[in-house]
């Protein structure tokens, strides 16, 4: 009974720090969907999952992308931002490379000057992206999206995929 009370004891004060000391975070993982290509890493944050959307609002299942459409990377169930007068504060930053890695579009912050949103309107956050000139069709295009707390820079998303262009 004694070393049952030992083995319970640990995880009870473990559990215990996390609540007395609130930057106790072990929110952290990453994740691929082999359909698309798309892979996600994520810090601090609590993501949901991460998809590429079609220009339909439908969830792709590979990456092959028609010229002159839009389509978009959504993350779904953000949550975990530190909280800054009631408010959260997130930052994207997103990337679409050629194959020689020469930008075709670069957006540094798409919420720069942003005056903060209620936690529970940031929980879904999308990068939407047109499939036109100077991309061409019969090549490959890199993307990269990087989102982050502006309160606590320590969280952040980072995701990928590759986009066919037909």
């Amino acid at each position: 009974m004694k070393n049952l009370q030992k083995t319970l004891s640990i995880p009870f004060i473990v559990i215990l720090s996390c609540v007395l000391f609130p930057g106790c975070n072990y929110s952290k993982g990453t994740k691929k969907d082999f359909r698309t290509g798309l892979s996600f890493s994520y810090n601090g944050f609590i993501v949901q999952d991460v998809l590429l959307i079609d220009p339909a609002n439908k969830r792709m299942t590979d990456n092959k992308v028609q010229i002159n459409t839009r389509i978009a990377i959504v993350a779904l169930g953000v949550n975990n931002y530190q909280l800054k007068d009631n408010k959260v504060f997130p930052g994207m930053m997103l990337l679409v490379t050629d194959k020689k890695g020469t930008p075709v579009l670069k957006a540094d912050d798409l919420f720069a000057g942003d005056q903060g949103h209620p936690p529970a309107n940031a929980t879904e956050l999308r990068g939407d992206i047109t499939i036109a000139r100077p991309m061409v069709a019969g090549e490959t295009y890199h993307v990269k999206m990087h989102v982050w707390d502006k309160v606590k820079a320590d969280n952040e998303i980072n995701i990928e995929a590759d986009l066919a262009v037909q």
